[in-house]
């Protein structure tokens, strides 16, 4: 993949709700299966596997179809869950900028025959296709918090705007950012326990899509990051928020 043109992608990506019934081309969806094997993980050391199905194998309840689905499964460790958004959001970014839209979806769900393919757990799922409504939009269309509301660095370097931008469940942007341009520590929002049942799993998956969104703006400055803990960052994470892992930001 192009890191270039997928930094390009964040700046204009949106969540595609309608599309055109017809399947992808076969010589299109072998090279979306050819780039599957090639997402880059935030953990390796955790199993997944990710495979495109058809609108027959998935129960869409009252969601709007789908010509496709990219269906994310995984080993379940710790930081399953955002390993996955990290490496599910690649896949939503090239899909954009070739020209096909996405959504990330956590209502529908595989029939049991998907289900039973693999011995990984089933995650999330993105839907895929041609799509019926405008690709792409304008910067000004985001509907995001302001800097100020996702991090207290004054982001000199420009490597937290497109962490602004990246998706997450209803627009929740559920992270936050301290630290400073050289290790940057991440922290989830707490939920209460009720609500935690509902969005905690869609929250991590989320961070880990905000950290693709981080690293690519990293790549595209020519540097490079590492994901690590920080103990003290661990320890005193900002009310409200727990700590996630830190990024060391190198030259």
């Amino acid at each position: 993949m192009d890191h270039n043109q997928l930094y390009h992608a964040i700046f204009r990506r949106k969540s595609v709700r309608r599309y055109n019934p017809s399947p992808l081309d076969e010589k299109d969806l072998m090279e979306i299966e050819n780039l599957l094997g090639k997402l880059e993980p935030l953990y390796p050391e955790i199993k997944t596997k990710f495979k495109v199905v058809s609108t027959e194998m998935i129960k869409t309840r009252m969601m709007k179809k789908a010509p496709h689905y990219l269906l994310a499964f995984s080993e379940k460790k710790e930081g399953y869950l955002e390993n996955v958004g990290f490496m599910l959001q690649q896949m939503d970014l090239y899909l954009s900028q070739w020209g096909f839209g996405t959504c990330w979806q956590g209502i529908p769900k595989p029939r049991k025959e998907v289900l039973e393919s693999s011995f990984l757990n089933y995650v999330i799922l993105l839907t895929m296709g041609k799509p019926q409504e405008a690709l792409h939009r304008d910067i000004t269309e985001f509907k995001r918090k302001n800097i100020e509301g996702i991090t207290d660095l004054s982001d000199g370097l420009g490597l937290l705007e497109p962490v602004r931008l990246a998706p997450s469940s209803t627009n929740s942007q559920p992270w936050y950012f301290t630290g400073d341009n050289r290790l940057i520590h991440a922290y989830c929002r707490k939920s209460n326990a009720l609500k935690a049942i509902l969005v905690k799993k869609f929250n991590q998956i989320d961070l880990g899509i905000a950290l693709y969104h981080l690293k690519l703006a990293a790549d595209h400055q020519g540097k490079s990051v590492e994901f690590t803990v920080n103990n003290e960052a661990e320890n005193n994470p900002p009310d409200g928020y727990y700590y996630v892992m830190s990024v060391k930001v190198n030259s």
